[in-house]
C-alpha cells in the first residue's frame, strides 16, 4: 500500500498526517495562529519514519499567505529528497468535505477568514467538490451572496448571524488527518499557491 504524507498549514491551524493506504498511521493538529515555519518540520519529523512517504498531499490555500507558501515549500523540498510526487488540494475543499461528513444535507457553504477583513466563501458538495467559484468578500457582500442551510468554517457563525432564516453553523478548521474525506479528483498535480484574492502591492502604471 502507498504511504502518503499530508500537510495542511494554510490557516491558523497546522497539521500533518501519515497514511498507509487509507489507514491513518499518525498525525498532529495544532492551532498556532502564527509560527508555522518553526513547527511544521518538527511535526513531520515526529511521525513514523520521520514522515517519509511515496506521495505527498499539500494544501494550496487559500488562507495565510505565509502559511500557504511554507506548506508548499516544505512539500516541494521533501518531494525532491524522497523522489515522491506532490499533489495539491484547495483548503476550502477539505473543510467542506470534513463538514459534510458531520452534517446532513447534500451541500454546504464554507466561510473562512480571509485577508483585510474579508471572508473566503464557496459552496461544496460531498467530498469537497466545488459547486461555485471561490470568492473573497467583505461580510456585507457575503451576506448578500447568501449561503446554503449549512455553513462551516472559521467564520461560519459570523456569516449565519447575518443571514435570514434557519442556518446551521459549524466552526471548523482544516485537518490533514481528514484528507481521505476528499473526493477523487479534488486533488491534482497543480501545486501553485491559491491565494483567493489579488496582491495588495501593485506595480506602478
Amino acid at each position: 500500500m502507498m504511504r502518503t504524507l499530508a500537510i495542511e498549514c494554510a490557516t491558523e491551524a497546522c497539521s500533518v498526517a501519515l497514511f498507509e493506504g487509507d489507514d491513518l498511521l499518525a498525525g498532529d493538529h495544532r492551532v498556532l495562529g502564527r509560527g508555522h515555519a518553526e513547527h511544521l518540520v518538527p511535526m513531520i519529523a515526529a511521525l513514523p519514519d520521520k514522515g517519509r512517504a511515496a506521495r505527498i498531499l499539500v494544501s494550496r490555500g487559500p488562507g495565510s499567505f505565509t502559511g500557504v507558501r511554507i506548506g508548499l515549500a516544505v512539500a516541494g523540498s521533501l518531494a525532491v529528497a524522497w523522489k515522491a510526487p506532490v499533489r495539491g488540494y484547495p483548503t476550502l475543499s477539505l473543510v467542506g468535505a470534513m463538514a459534510l461528513e458531520e452534517m446532513d444535507g447534500a451541500d454546504i457553504t464554507v466561510c473562512m477568514a480571509g485577508g483585510h477583513g474579508e471572508w473566503f466563501v464557496q459552496d461544496f458538495a460531498a467530498g469537497g467538490v466545488p459547486l461555485t467559484p471561490l470568492a473573497s468578500l467583505d461580510p456585507a457582500a457575503a451576506a448578500v451572496r447568501g449561503a446554503s442551510r449549512q455553513i462551516a468554517g472559521s467564520r461560519a457563525s459570523d456569516l449565519a448571524a447575518l443571514l435570514e432564516g434557519d442556518h446551521r453553523a459549524l466552526s471548523l478548521l482544516p485537518d490533514a488527518r481528514r484528507v481521505n474525506a476528499l473526493a477523487e479528483g479534488v486533488t491534482g498535480g497543480d501545486t501553485s499557491p491559491l491565494y483567493g484574492r489579488g496582491p495588495d502591492a501593485r506595480l506602478p502604471a
